[in-house]
């Protein structure tokens, strides 16, 4: 990629600026990328620290990332729901959804690309075959899979004007104090950590709305059950820190440790609902909860 631009207005690091302005790519990425002198400002070198004057020219000199190459892998997929059209797979807690840096060979999309060989939409390109929407690694739960682009196209419509319905339950940490309630608050990228998203004002993230239901109430946690009213990337997540009911075993946005054991948040997407693009009819899965979840919900139980 090849980038020229002026700086105008007040005098501001070239990382940060940068940060901002080519958003696809870390901090940490294009802090290396300046000191390996591939982003100069005015023909020289700087730091990641220089601090841009106006009408400073800086100039982006890198290489877009080649995309590697993802290939079929034999999995044994628990497949709640399957048609002509589309499938809804149970995701495992633990698996990627599409492959990512460190994840080539692993993922859900793998798995995916062995059983349904040419049948997956292509709309999201090589590396999310079919994948309409996705649910982090340690999420498990109801997934669905386009096998053609008009299914897709018809999906990711309604999953934008919020017509497909979303249940997850999950383990928070602490004693809510109503039987249930609403969260809402925009949720976009953190400005102190890029890794984490966070609510943040309207103006700088997007409008986000979880319902939540207490199902149990234990000692050091409580399960409850939450419908979403749109899907931010880590909106469950972010939504309960905020309040500061983090999931149980979120390393993110929580402590990550607890006495369960629980490795990575406890939360199951069981629900999914929506009306077939083909048939007309109403589609909905519930997603058996996963053994992890089971026992320590029983284990809570024993120790009431």
């Amino acid at each position: 990629m090849m980038k020229k631009t002026q700086y105008k207005g007040e005098p501001v690091r070239l990382d940060k600026y940068l940060a901002g302005l080519l958003e696809d790519h870390t901090r940490s990425f294009l802090q290396k990328q300046i000191k390996e002198g591939h982003i100069t400002v005015n023909g020289e070198t700087v730091r990641p620290s220089y601090m841009l004057a106006d009408s400073d020219l800086v100039m982006v000199d890198i290489s877009d990332p080649v995309e590697p190459e993802i290939l079929p892998r034999e999995m044994d997929l628990d497949i709640l729901y399957e048609d002509n059209d589309l499938l809804i797979i149970n995701k495992p807690k633990g698996m990627v959804v599409h492959p990512a840096a460190g994840h080539t060979d692993d993922t859900l999309v793998n798995g995916l690309m062995a059983y349904c060989k040419e049948d997956l939409s292509g709309i999201n390109g090589v590396m999310r075959p079919g994948i309409v929407h996705r649910i982090d690694k340690d999420t498990s739960g109801s997934l669905v899979v386009c096998k053609n682009d008009r299914t897709h196209q018809a999906l990711a419509a309604a999953l934008k004007e919020h017509d497909i319905k979303r249940v997850y339950v999950g383990l928070v940490s602490g004693n809510l104090r109503d039987d249930e309630g609403t969260v809402t608050g925009a949720v976009g990228r953190s400005q102190k950590d890029r890794k984490k998203m966070a609510v943040v004002p309207a103006e700088k993230g997007r409008a986000a709305v979880t319902h939540y239901r207490v199902l149990e109430r234990f000692k050091s946690c409580t399960y409850v059950e939450f419908t979403l009213e749109t899907g931010r990337t880590h909106q469950i997540r972010v939504h309960m820190a905020n309040i500061h009911h983090p999931l149980v075993g979120d390393e993110l946005y929580g402590k990550g440790k607890n006495s369960l054991g629980i490795s990575g948040q406890a939360l199951h997407a069981r629900t999914l609902g929506f009306t077939h693009p083909a048939t007309g009819e109403w589609i909905e899965v519930d997603a058996p909860l996963p053994d992890y979840m089971k026992d320590a919900l029983k284990r809570l139980r024993e120790k009431q």
